[in-house]
């Protein structure tokens, strides 16, 4: 997951620098970028979504596919009332009676379209605002992870400083205990030597 959102941040960066290398227009109230670049910004950006998004995304789609084919339901039966009334018409008295059938199968359509449209809608905002709060869960939890990650590196910072510090503590304390053992080696030895050398 972790990953997938630093994905979709660097795409997010790539859209911000391509935005500020655009050619500012009207005193910068629009700015010009090249279709490609943020097109293909998008798509990546659109397949580095969550599963979660995807899917609502699916749902609104199929959504709206089913609104469609419910407002061509209703046209079919509304068309179809429509011509069995010219029918009738034609062939009897009842034109009347027929007519207000057909409107009332009309109006009764019509009002179970907008039922189905407006229970779409309200189903797609209900979506909409799951990932929404989604989105910021994540984001919310990337931040905390990111946080998280530079206390550790602070801390082993410092231990690493801390080790660094004894490491040369404990080779300047070796290299005098050395320099001692010299130099007293040399007071030992320089007897042997000098009984050689007398002065007159």
């Amino acid at each position: 997951m972790n990953s997938q959102q630093d994905v979709i941040y660097g795409l997010m960066n790539e859209l911000e620098e391509a935005l500020d290398k655009g050619f500012p227009l009207l005193g910068y109230c629009f700015t010009v970028v090249k279709k490609d670049t943020v097109t293909n910004i998008l798509d990546r950006l659109y397949a580095a979504l969550p599963d979660e998004i995807k899917e609502a995304r699916a749902l609104l789609r199929r959504k709206e596919e089913l609104q469609y084919e419910a407002q061509q339901k209703a046209e079919k039966i509304i068309a179809d009332a429509q011509a069995e009334a010219n029918r009738l018409l034609s062939e009897s008295d009842l034109l009347r009676a027929v007519q207000r059938e057909a409107e009332k199968i009309k109006e009764q359509v019509i009002a179970d379209c907008e039922d189905i449209k407006h229970k779409s809608l309200d189903d797609a905002e209900t979506m909409r605002n799951q990932a929404i709060d989604e989105a910021l869960r994540i984001k919310d939890g990337a931040s905390v992870y990111a946080e998280q990650v530079l206390v550790s590196l602070e801390q082993n910072l410092n231990q690493l400083q801390e080790i660094v510090k004894n490491g040369q503590v404990q080779l300047e304390r070796r290299r005098a205990e050395s320099d001692g053992q010299i130099a007293g080696n040399y007071t030992n030895q320089r007897p042997e030597f000098a009984k050689d050398f007398k002065m007159n």
